[in-house]
């Protein structure tokens, strides 16, 4: 019997009395790309925090069937799970090649010593990124940073990959661009959960979707039937959305 990479069962998460996730069930198949939509506030942010054990929560999560009894960032980064955080979180006094190496950290520490070969498949995911190589990460432009900060993550090796507003302050074409990138991951044997506040562009790169409102589950299915849904279209799809 095959189990989901990632499932969630009755998954919340409170700050001290008020409960910003309520009884969440969410799943990420292998080969899947899963995206979490819905308005500021909604709670998406905390949820994606939540399930790589940056913040507390009750209910389940399981990895592979097996679940995980005390959700930590250890505990999911040692089970194949990366998180692209929305801040990004770079090094910009140090360079391209050197986030990337620090990327690679936890497989080296556990004996792993192809972080070389490893970066030179980031660069041929992310050309541009060889091409800023020795460039202090503080001089990229926006998409450039988000390829950088997608790139460290991969370089994990994750099976996993949890993006958090990938194309927050970038440009619609560069978004086309990143989130063209975030698709091709499957061929690469990483799933993807998707966190996106820009819900036409992550219907267009998803296979299935949640809408969560208010921090609930208030809608899911495939994310070209949602794409569809009229609900979906008066609610998400409006004029602001259209450039992308």
């Amino acid at each position: 019997m095959t189990h989901p990479l990632l499932q969630l069962e009755d998954f919340s998460v409170a700050y001290r009395s008020v409960e910003a996730v309520h009884s969440v069930r969410l799943h990420v198949n292998e080969g899947e790309i899963v995206t979490v939509i819905g308005p500021n506030g909604a709670g998406k942010t905390t949820l994606l925090c939540a399930a790589m054990g940056l913040l507390p929560s009750t209910g389940k999560l399981a990895l592979d069937g097996a679940p995980i009894p005390r959700v930590s960032v250890a505990t999911m980064v040692a089970r194949g799970v990366a998180l692209v955080p929305e801040r990004r979180e770079l090094f910009g006094e140090m360079s391209v090649e050197d986030n990337l190496l620090l990327g690679g950290f936890y497989p080296w520490r556990k004996g792993r010593r192809d972080q070389r070969a490893r970066m030179d498949e980031i660069f041929a995911i992310f050309p541009r990124l060889r091409e800023r190589r020795p460039q202090m990460a503080s001089t990229l432009s926006g998409g450039e940073r988000q390829m950088l900060a997608i790139g460290r993550a991969l370089m994990a090796r994750p099976r996993l990959l949890m993006l958090d507003e990938p194309s927050l302050g970038l440009a619609p074409l560069v978004v086309r661009e990143v989130l063209r990138v975030v698709a091709q991951l499957r061929t690469h044997g990483v799933s993807v959960l998707l966190v996106e506040q820009n819900a036409r562009a992550a219907l267009q790169v998803a296979d299935r979707a949640y809408v969560l409102e208010m921090g609930a589950v208030a809608l899911e299915g495939p994310a070209r039937e949602l794409l569809h849904d009229q609900r979906i279209i008066d609610t998400y799809l409006g004029i602001g959305n259209r450039s992308t």
